[in-house]
């Protein structure tokens, strides 16, 4: 029988408990990932020496052909040569990613070599290493990732399982993690409902500029081929400059059968890489992100002599101990004259003042927001404040213009709570996504704000000054009130009339 996702999932957790104790929780997805691919590679590689021999290809040239293969594994590299050697098995894992990259450049570039399997600070003295690396690879040896073990979908796609798989580990590595577990992985259900809000279609290109571990575009494509799209008519871009968050990013994208996508490395305020022929920055139909929440030392100071203006449009450039805003104008900067924006926000810049409050009073007369949706608290790992979904559309339809939809789904009916996280679920994504794309009023709710009365808030996009979420009192007449007070009176003599007659039957009268 195939290798199903669930048994696949099984392995890979199994594998963690190798590592639990032995290093940082943060740190060990990286050692296993690397493994995995590694074993990946090998299998998918034997595999298709075999194919090419049964067509009648000398099983030698089959063995050092690099067009015989979709990606050619040099045969140190191969799982027999890692798991042959007898010593210095963290040197022979380092030179087995770095052939691998060399042989498929630049498409596996950043994807092994970011892992050090002689770090001495991860993974510890010599003699602990060698045994930690030897439990891992006896861990994998008796898994048979090659395409006839895994269940596959009907155009022959093991991305299901694979990617699956990855992805539900990559879930379970950042709550292990904790707060560093926000670093790398935003909660499913939020990225679901950003794209339920700006509803990709196949032929678009989506940029993800703080891409993490590559989530927000794989849901994406996944949201697209749902709906009868071709996922491979998607250009999905993104950049990540954690290099050890990157490598997951590619390695989740090549899991998922997204071969064609982009991920590149490096800080993108400082250093944007996806730009065109002529050193411009490329520009999308869909921007989707969730950056990091207020970060302090962002970059303020190559802002202000950007190459690329993207940071001073509205007389003010955020301040260096809050880089919210310098991320949502940089995706403005990428967003086509047709596109819109989905990105996570803190509160704080709904309503906090100074260089912010200029900006945002900018991007209002400008009329970009189309909503601003609030969410609960707790719902990020290592983040437990309140977040807006915002979104911002550069061409807004007619009956939207001059408007911005304010949604409060921070109430208890718009979230599952459990003990330590909050949860989006398909249903509260479903009622939030429909009060979006309904547009309408829904007291205590949704409330649609012009303009006028966003600027005598003092241009405040603060959620609670829009949308009231008190329940009412009712209120009855004083006539109402004295009426069942003496109804209630005289139950109340009644009630002790018959228990003193009870009491004088006892003899207590």
């Amino acid at each position: 029988m195939p290798l199903t996702t669930q048994e696949l999932e099984s392995k890979l957790w199994q594998a963690a408990d190798i590592l639990r104790g032995q290093i940082d929780a943060a740190d060990y997805k990286n050692y296993i990932f690397s493994v995995l691919f590694l074993k990946r590679l090998s299998d998918r590689f034997n595999e298709e020496v075999e194919a090419a021999v049964a067509l009648g290809v000398p099983r030698e040239y089959a063995l050092s052909d690099p067009d015989e293969h979709e990606f050619f594994v040099p045969e140190e590299a191969r799982w027999p040569a890692i798991t042959g050697a007898s010593m210095n098995l963290g040197e022979v894992l380092n030179i087995a990613g770095y052939e691998i990259e060399t042989e498929n450049a630049p498409r596996l570039d950043g994807v092994l070599t970011p892992v050090n399997w002689n770090d001495e600070s991860k993974l510890g003295s010599p003699a602990n290493r060698e045994r930690i690396i030897r439990s891992l690879l006896n861990h994998f040896g008796d898994l048979d990732l090659s395409n006839r073990n895994l269940a596959v979908d009907d155009t022959g796609s093991t991305g299901n399982v694979l990617g699956d798989a990855y992805e539900y580990l990559i879930n379970r590595f950042a709550d292990d993690a904790g707060k560093k577990g926000g670093e790398f992985y935003t909660p499913r259900g939020v990225v679901n409902l950003i794209i339920e809000l700006l509803r990709p279609e196949e032929g678009m290109s989506i940029c993800d500029p703080t891409a993490g571990s590559a989530g927000m575009l794989i849901y994406t494509a996944q949201y697209v081929e749902k709906r009868g799209g071709n996922p491979r008519n998607l250009v999905l871009h993104g950049q990540e400059r954690n290099l050890g968050t990157l490598a997951l990013g590619k390695l989740n994208l090549l899991l998922h059968n997204l071969r064609s996508a982009r991920l590149e490395a490096g800080d993108v305020i400082a250093e944007p890489q996806l730009l065109d022929e002529d050193g411009w920055l490329l520009t999308y139909d869909r921007v989707i992100a969730n950056p990091p929440f207020s970060l302090n030392n962002w970059g303020r100071e190559v802002a202000l002599d950007d190459d690329f203006i993207r940071f001073d449009r509205y007389g003010a450039v955020p301040p260096k101990t809050k880089g919210d805003l310098a991320f949502l104008m940089h995706m403005l900067a990428v967003t086509k004259p047709t596109g819109m924006v989905g990105v996570v926000m803190p509160h704080g810049i709904l309503f906090r003042g100074g260089a912010e409050g200029k900006i945002r009073r900018g991007l209002v007369e400008d009329d970009l927001f189309e909503a601003i949706i609030g969410l609960t608290a707790n719902l990020f790992y290592g983040a437990s404040i309140h977040v807006a979904i915002c979104v911002l559309n550069k061409a807004k339809p007619p009956g939207r213009r001059g408007k911005v939809l304010i949604v409060n789904a921070a109430q208890e009916r718009y979230y599952r709570q459990g003990k330590a996280q909050n949860f989006l679920e398909q249903e509260h994504i479903d009622k939030i996504a429909a009060a979006y794309h309904d547009f309408e009023e829904v007291e205590r709710f949704a409330h649609i704000a012009d303009l006028e009365e966003i600027e005598a808030n003092g241009f405040t996009l603060n959620i609670n000054r829009y949308v009231d979420t008190t329940e009412p009192v009712e209120t009855i007449s004083v006539e109402e009130a004295l009426a069942q007070l003496r109804e209630a009176e005289q139950r109340r003599d009644e009630a002790v009339a018959i228990m003193n007659e009870h009491l004088k039957e006892l003899g207590y009268a």
